[in-house]
This record gives structure tokens, C-alpha cells and sequence, in this order.
């Protein structure tokens, strides 16, 4: 059993306390200082505290410290301070939990308030780009960038401009607040109010995810991109009202068909012709495409795919399309329909300059490539179209309760109207749209 003693203590006394041999420790209590004591081991000697909570017989010991790093006085406060606490029920090992947690709450609150946007936002497009098309996923690669650097395919000498939110990249996530990102959004309002809103949009879904991530929840606030800033910043969002009119689809075909780029002419057709978005459209692969039963399977945005009619003009257009194209490494086979071998995605990637040119040279201004999707839809009421049927080609969602749970209409119901949208549109621009049956007769031969 060890050792127990009880004296008075004093410098001198203390340094002759020390543990017989045969024991693991012997125990000297101050007679002065309740509870205070100094356990000697061999080779040590630490002074320590001995207390009982009340209505509770068992005792409990607190280490104070070594006797060389703490004098006995201060030790004797210690231990009073201590006895005193116990005396009101204070258990001072919980106590002493209850600051360490505490001090780690602090420590990991700090390292979180510490953390950049520079350093989150790369942590936030790896946990979500599972969840976006690609385009989306760029858009916010594009918008962080600190540009500066040389672009390697965009002209010689010309040096990348920063994207919309790099002023933002040196900031704490604690330091993005309502000022700051009314101040940050004021700046990029007058030099690019496109790309400002988007980004504005962007970070705020950012903040979203991080008031749900345990590493920056904290540290964010996720009203500094609130209905006020965007109210009294940005411009107010006018709807975009783009579209071909029937007398503009003559000029707008013979554009379109002179240009050199016959991908690029094709796309261009295609995006009239099917009302597709222009991301999904641009990646269609050509294990997607049936001719011989005239349809196209569509990776869509809102259901996961679609599958849409191939109306016989469509299907003639993009039938003799190039299925490989010539490199430096021999002939190379690629899968997308629009496919352009100098895109780092190996399809179509921004063909608007050559749709400039196209409208440029028919008289037509203001039609961007999401107004041919928009056109679709507004020239199909020529023939009368079921809402409900362009919808389902377009790939909305169904905005009815009858739509959403009572319709669901077969391929060959798409198609017949397809084929009439189709044969209207080529009608009003003088081409003449092909026998369906002879012509899918001709590419299954072909096949």
C-alpha cells in the first residue's frame, strides 16, 4: 500500500519527501491546506489535490503540477481555490472537461474562420459536380478564376481575364457579409452585369452548402447574399424574348446552310428543330441515335434522359456527318454526333460566332442559341400542337396535374406531330422536307 503522511509543509520538507523502496508511491498531506498533498514516485514528486463532492464519501485526486515548476504557495492556492469549488458542489474534473472542450470549440472555431473562399470553393465542386452538367460545372471553375495567365487556344498573346468572383478568393468565409458583398457586386455591375448576377447566384448556393458542411457551417453567413442585395445591386433580370419569326426562317435557314462549318450548320439546325438545350444537344452520342426506328435518346437535365422523335429532315441532316476525323496520330473515331476533334470535350463547345454570322447575314439581330430552343416551342402553335406534346419534346417539366400523372405519350404520338412541326418550319423556308418512309428506307440501306 503507499506511503501516506501528513505534516506541515514546507520548501525544505518537500524536497526530502520521497518513496521508500518496495513502493509505488508515498502520499504527504499539508496540515495546513486541506486536501493538499505531494505524491513522491521514485524520481518524482508532484504536489495534488484530494476532495470529496458532498453527500458523496468518495475521493477523488487532482495532479497540480510538479513540485520544481510550481512554488508552494502557489500550490496552496490551488489547492484552496479548489476546496472551495467542492464545497459548492463544483466537481473541478468536469469542470476542467467543460474548459478543454471549450478551448477546442474555440480552436476549431478559429481554424474554420480562417478558411478562404479560394480554399472552400474547390471542396464544394468536388462534392457537387456529380450533381451538374458540365456546363454548370465550368461556369464555376470560370467564375474563381484569377486569371492573368496566357490562354493556350484563345489567340496569341491574349491573357485571360479574372472571372467574376476572384476578388473574392483572398476572404475569409467569415468576412463574407452583406457589406462586403454589396461592395464586391457594385464593382462587378458596371463592367459585367451578366456575369455578376450569375455569380451572385452561384456564391449564394455556395454559402447554402457551406451552412451545411460541419467544416464551415460556423464561419459563414448565409444572408450575405439576401433579397436586398440583389434588389438594390443588380439590374432588374428582363425575360429574354428572343426568337425567330415565320418570315425570318427563309433568311435564317440559307444562313445557316452556307456555313463552312457543316457540324456547326447542322447544330445549329438541330437546336431549331428539336427545341433541345444547347449542352445536351451538343453532347448527343451516335449510340443514341435509331435510325431505323427515328429517335434520339437525350441526356436530360430534369429526368436523367429523354427520348425524343428523329423527324426525316433531322435524320438526313446529321446521317452523313463525319464519324472520325484525321490527327496527327492517325484517324480517330469519335462517339459525339456534333463532334469537333480541336474541343477539349471532343464535341461542339461554343459555336455563337458562327450563329452571329449566320443571323448577321440574313438580317437577324439579338437570336442567341437558347432562342432557337425558344422558337420551337412558339413556332409549333402554328400547327397547333398540344402544349403538353412540345413540352415532352423539349424536356419541361409538366406543369399540370393531368400532364404529371395522366400523360404519357408514346414515341409514334411524338412523332406525328414532330414530323408536322418539321414539315411546317422546312414549308416557310422554302426546303423541301423528305418523304419520311422513302428516305429512312435510303439511310437503312445505308446502314
Amino acid at each position: 500500500m503507499p506511503k501516506s503522511t501528513k505534516v506541515n509543509f514546507t520548501n525544505g520538507r518537500i524536497n526530502e519527501f520521497s518513496c521508500p523502496a518496495g513502493t509505488k508511491a508515498s502520499f504527504y498531506w499539508d496540515a495546513g491546506v486541506p486536501g493538499l498533498g505531494v505524491r513522491a514516485t521514485a524520481g518524482s514528486r508532484s504536489y495534488i489535490f484530494q476532495g470529496s463532492l458532498p453527500g458523496d464519501n468518495n475521493k477523488f485526486r487532482i495532479t497540480l503540477g510538479a513540485t520544481g515548476a510550481l512554488t508552494l504557495e502557489a500550490a496552496r492556492d490551488m489547492a484552496r481555490d479548489l476546496a472551495a469549488k467542492v464545497a459548492q458542489g463544483i466537481d473541478p474534473r468536469q469542470e476542467k472537461k467543460e474548459q478543454a472542450a471549450a478551448a477546442e470549440a474555440a480552436k476549431a472555431q478559429e481554424t474554420q474562420n480562417a478558411v478562404t473562399l479560394a480554399e472552400a470553393w474547390p471542396v464544394y465542386l468536388e462534392a457537387r459536380k456529380g450533381k451538374w452538367s458540365q456546363r454548370h460545372y465550368e461556369d464555376h471553375v470560370k467564375l474563381i478564376d484569377p486569371g492573368g495567365r496566357k490562354a493556350k487556344s484563345k489567340g496569341k498573346g491574349k491573357t485571360i481575364k479574372p472571372g467574376a468572383l476572384a476578388a473574392l478568393r483572398p476572404m475569409k468565409l467569415s468576412d463574407i457579409n452583406d457589406a462586403a458583398v454589396r461592395t464586391w457586386l457594385t464593382k462587378e455591375v458596371t463592367t459585367r452585369a451578366t456575369q455578376a448576377g450569375l455569380a451572385f447566384r452561384l456564391l449564394k448556393a455556395f454559402l447554402n452548402w457551406c451552412s451545411d458542411h460541419p467544416d464551415y457551417k460556423d464561419a459563414v453567413d448565409t444572408g450575405a447574399c439576401g433579397r436586398r442585395v440583389r434588389k438594390d445591386v443588380l439590374p432588374s433580370a428582363k425575360p429574354k424574348d428572343d426568337c425567330l419569326q415565320k418570315e425570318q426562317l427563309k433568311t435564317w435557314f440559307a444562313g445557316v446552310r452556307k456555313l463552312d462549318n457543316r457540324v456547326a450548320s447542322a447544330y445549329l439546325q438541330a437546336l431549331l428543330l428539336t427545341g433541345a438545350r444547347r449542352s445536351e444537344l451538343a453532347s448527343l452520342l451516335w449510340e443514341n441515335v435509331d435510325f431505323q426506328w427515328r429517335s434520339i435518346t437525350i441526356h436530360d437535365k430534369v429526368e436523367g434522359e429523354r427520348t425524343i422523335p428523329l423527324p426525316p429532315y433531322l435524320a438526313a441532316l446529321i446521317y452523313p456527318l463525319p464519324r472520325s476525323f484525321k490527327t496527327k496520330d492517325g484517324v480517330v473515331k469519335s462517339p459525339f454526333v456534333f463532334a469537333s476533334p480541336t474541343a477539349a470535350a471532343g464535341f461542339l463547345q461554343d459555336p455563337r460566332r458562327l450563329h452571329t454570322r449566320a443571323c448577321k447575314a440574313a438580317g437577324i439581330k439579338g437570336l442567341t442559341l437558347h432562342g432557337l430552343r425558344r422558337s420551337f416551342g412558339t413556332l409549333s402553335e402554328w400547327v397547333e400542337c398540344p402544349v403538353g406534346v412540345v413540352a415532352q419534346i423539349q424536356g419541361h417539366k409538366p406543369s399540370a396535374i393531368a400532364e404529371k400523372h395522366y400523360r404519357r405519350r408514346p414515341l409514334d404520338l411524338l412523332r406525328l406531330w414532330h414530323v408536322k412541326i418539321e414539315g411546317w418550319i422546312l414549308e416557310q423556308s422554302g426546303i423541301q422536307q423528305p418523304a419520311e418512309d422513302a428516305e429512312l428506307g435510303k439511310l437503312r440501306a445505308v446502314k
